[in-house]
């Protein structure tokens, strides 16, 4: 072979290769989606999903509630032909059948291409969203974007470690809790012994981090009660303590709460921990149907206690 056919040969490989696939099905750390990305995509640094190293190409990765899908599947049978000059196009992959739009748009003075897929789930609707700035579409085509949808598969559950590794906290305790779920990715974690539908019949825990702490040490326990007073889904709420502790060394204040939760108005007795830093606050909420409080205090606690720092 000349060098000349040489070079064309190799360029040619390389222009394959770049709008080629990664080998396997790649899911994100704490996505239920998973696909195989395009290649020149990574992990994305600041939300699930992947990008290009300049930022420039975004894939988000999501859930939606279940509903979601259904819903998309009655307005595309309902019109089939779209409106505003976007058509839902239906697409099989190895998660069923998918539904995608796409679209073009502005991202500030940009033009951008949109992609945003909708897919079946068990307890949920896996959604995919990407966008594509026009230096990229040459690389990026629709069509590159629609054979990696049909990629797409689902994962039942995410691995529990998997989840814990995305959190701002070391959980190195996990109270024999029987499931575990990021309720906002690295942001919220829950930890439940009943499941979605009857979450407050039995023992559970919520732990994030909020974006706030008391100006001084003397409005501690006035936050503490302001942000009590903000737990979903509790009504009748009687404050029953309130009172600075430590944990692990650190100021703290721990406050208890009888109420009622849930459609059943089961009675509940809440704890909730903060642990203050500088401009920030760890919040830990642990609830109990009043009868179980007993046992499932020092469970509560445990956690608490295993909860670390990172780095």
């Amino acid at each position: 072979m000349t060098p000349f056919r040489l070079l064309v040969a190799v360029a040619l490989l390389l222009a394959a290769t770049c709008r080629g696939f990664a080998a396997d099905v790649v899911f994100p750390p704490g996505a239920h989606v998973g696909m195989k990305p395009l290649v020149g995509l990574n992990r994305a640094r600041s939300f699930i999903g992947f990008e290009t190293e300049d930022q420039g190409v975004k894939v988000l990765i999501a859930d939606l509630p279940a509903d979601a899908y259904n819903e998309v599947v009655s307005a595309f049978k309902a019109n089939p032909a779209g409106s505003g000059n976007i058509k839902p196009e239906s697409l099989e992959t190895p998660a069923g059948l998918a539904y995608y739009t796409v679209e073009s748009a502005r991202d500030g003075t940009t033009n951008v291409r949109r992609y945003s897929m909708i897919l079946p789930g068990p307890t949920f609707s896996g959604y995919v969203a990407v966008q594509v700035p026009e230096n990229a579409s040459k690389i990026y085509t629709d069509d590159a974007v629609r054979q990696m949808f049909a990629t797409a598969q689902i994962r039942n559950e995410v691995p529990v470690d998997e989840q814990l590794g995305m959190m701002p906290f070391k959980v190195t305790e996990l109270g024999s809790f029987k499931n575990v779920r990021m309720l906002a990715p690295g942001a919220a974690l829950l930890m439940a012994d009943g499941d979605d539908k009857g979450l407050e019949t039995k023992p559970f825990m919520l732990l994030g981090i909020i974006g706030s702490a008391p100006a001084t040490p003397d409005d501690r326990g006035r936050f503490a009660q302001q942000i009590a007073t903000t737990i979903p889904g509790v009504r009748d709420g009687r404050i029953t303590m309130s009172e600075p502790i430590r944990i692990d060394g650190q100021p703290g204040f721990e406050t208890r709460i009888d109420a009622v939760s849930g459609k059943d108005n089961t009675p509940v007795t809440i704890v909730q921990w903060l642990r203050f830093g500088a401009q920030t606050s760890m919040r830990i909420i642990g609830s109990s149907p009043r009868t179980d409080w007993e046992k499932a205090f020092p469970r509560f606690r445990a956690v608490r206690d295993g909860i670390q720092p990172r780095g």
